[in-house]
């Protein structure tokens, strides 16, 4: 999957996509989410749901965009999405990701 700068999309959009079965849709929907999303807490939840997808790159990639989401917003509900993380962070498909995330929350995350 080549990586390409997503447009922002409304939450309705967003939401019409995370329920197709589109791959790269869904994918791309994470990332733009967690680059453009206001409403941070909306952006956690929805990236929390993907984290336990069994696709690695949906699961990868929403595990990257928690850690997007602390970096440009410097607020996660910690406790829960640490959580979460630290159950993924022994999955060989994305333990990487997890792991840079799992950094970039203690970084910047308040």
């Amino acid at each position: 999957m080549e990586f390409n700068n997503p447009e922002p999309k409304t939450k309705e959009e967003l939401e019409l996509n995370f329920a197709s079965n589109d791959v790269d849709l869904i994918a791309e929907s994470l990332v733009s989410l967690s680059l453009y999303e206001k409403d941070w807490y909306w952006a956690q939840n929805i990236c929390l749901y993907f984290l336990d997808s069994d696709n690695p790159i949906i699961s990868g990639l929403a595990a990257t965009s928690l850690g997007h989401i602390a970096r440009i917003h410097h607020n996660l509900d910690k406790q829960k999405v640490l959580l979460a993380l630290e159950q993924k962070v022994n999955d060989p498909a994305i333990r990487g990701r997890v792991q840079d995330a799992l950094d970039d929350i203690e970084i910047y995350s308040q």
